[in-house]
């Protein structure tokens, strides 16, 4: 690879570390590529946020491949994570505080798995109040934050498959390959709920995006790592 096929266009498949914003990880990226191959200006942006608590697959598109985001962004999404059953947080994950607890005695695997039916296929969904999702000109989380009630109105999104993979209570493992769109976080609050209990998301991993694979990504410090070898070629 070289400058110019950067800037006619690659796919770059980053494995985005925890606590990073997708923003951070694109900007990693351009950077590299500046400070290593010379380039004075190079279009580079990622196809699908991932939250800082987030982990796992994002993919960038350098130069001219920036104009195949949308539909990249449009590709089917498979995720693993982990729900927290018994409390609800206000933000649906660990970016905030337990606000509720709810009792768990009742809840068995058998309801667990039962209850994954409820959450397949195409389904009513509200977006989290902490989200990225503009209302008024401002996104969601601003006014959370500042402690305002929004009515968020719901969307309809697709869950292909949703599979337990551990259950060790209060920790239930997952699976889930939905559409775009899909907050797992909202799932695993509405999860709790259709249980007569709570949930809430305390690990969240991007697996797959369409054919692309977390298995053949790389870390944004490897990446500048390799960057830096080809200029050293």
């Amino acid at each position: 690879m070289t400058a110019e096929s950067f800037q006619e266009g690659q796919v770059v498949l980053i494995d985005k570390p925890l606590q990073w914003s997708s923003f951070q990880a694109v900007n990693k990226v351009k950077w590299a590529l500046k400070k290593n191959l010379g380039l004075k200006k190079i279009k580079v942006g990622h196809a699908g946020t991932l939250d800082p608590l987030a982990t796992g697959l994002l993919i960038i598109c350098t130069g001219k491949f920036t104009k195949r985001i949308p539909e990249l962004q449009g590709m089917v999404k498979e995720y693993t994570g982990t729900f927290y059953i018994g409390a609800t947080t206000p933000s649906y994950d660990l970016e905030t505080e337990v606000n509720a607890t709810f009792p768990t005695e009742h809840i068995t695997e058998e309801l667990i798995l039962e209850t994954t039916k409820q959450f397949t296929g195409e389904i009513d969904q509200k977006p989290p109040v902490f989200s990225a999702i503009k209302k008024d000109g401002k996104r969601l989380y601003e006014h959370a934050r500042k402690g305002e009630e929004v009515e968020i109105a719901s969307r309809k999104v697709t869950v292909h498959e949703f599979e337990i993979t551990r259950v060790a209570l209060p920790e239930v493992n997952f699976r889930i390959v939905c559409s775009k769109g899909t907050y797992i976080r909202s799932i695993a609050n509405d999860f709790g709920a259709a249980m007569q209990s709570g949930s809430h998301l305390t690990a969240l991993r991007r697996t797959k995006i369409g054919e692309f694979s977390v298995e053949d990504a790389i870390l944004p410090d490897a990446f500048e790592t390799m960057v830096r070898g080809l200029n050293n070629e």
